[in-house]
């Protein structure tokens, strides 16, 4: 954040969990925002996800590399357009094995591609319920990049969704990574800051960037 007087440290939130903050400076900030941009474009572009039960997520997404929907992956929009899902961009699987090198360190870095990107949008009111990212086939880290509004990301453990968790302040531009014993854990989004975006992001909202190696 621009003028803050003592600028945010890398923490680890729990064994392989690592809060890195502004990771990203303002100019890879806007070129992940525009590139969400086009990635939200139909075909297969945002969507509502519709959860077994007849409800929906608050967060809308599209799914880049492989389409995710409850609960597994699939090549097409099968909750959506039904199209093909967009690619997978070499650059974000440069972005991911840098993050996991510079967080938990390069003798982290997974063998295997990254491959699947989902991308969440927050718009006003929406949230994220505890949940664990356990539709993969594999156990690489779990990258995470933040764009627009502040949020508030609760991270729990791998045995509940309930306590103990910690709550941690995510702002644009920040860095979460989970590995390890830390892959399965807990994790959502109780709240996000309206109007907290940096000023002249264009953005209103937030973009949650999570990318992964699909194992499949």
């Amino acid at each position: 954040m621009d003028g803050e007087l003592f600028p945010r440290a890398p923490a680890r939130i729990a064994p392989g969990a690592v809060h890195h903050p502004d990771w990203l400076d303002a100019e890879a900030q806007r070129a992940l925002l525009d590139a969400c941009r086009e990635w939200a474009r139909p075909p297969a572009g945002l969507r509502t996800v519709r959860i077994p039960g007849g409800g929906t997520m608050s967060a809308r997404q599209v799914c880049l590399g492989r389409h995710w929907y409850p609960y597994g992956y699939a090549p097409t929009a099968v909750d959506g357009d039904g199209a093909p899902v967009k690619p997978f961009p070499d650059r974000l699987g440069d972005l991911a094995r840098r993050a996991v090198a510079d967080t938990l360190g390069a003798h982290e870095v997974p063998e295997a591609p990254y491959d699947i990107a989902l991308v969440n949008f927050y718009g006003p009111g929406a949230r994220m319920g505890m949940h664990r990212d356990a539709d993969e086939h594999a156990d690489a880290p779990v990258v995470s990049v933040s764009l627009g509004d502040t949020c508030v990301f609760r991270f729990g453990n791998p045995g509940t969704r309930t306590r103990p968790y910690t709550d941690v302040t995510l702002r644009s531009g920040d860095l979460f990574v989970f590995g390890g014993p830390s892959r399965y854990a807990y994790h959502g989004v109780p709240r996000v800051y309206e109007g907290t975006a940096p000023a002249g992001s264009g953005l209103t909202g937030r973009l949650n960037i999570t990318l992964r190696v699909s194992g499949l």
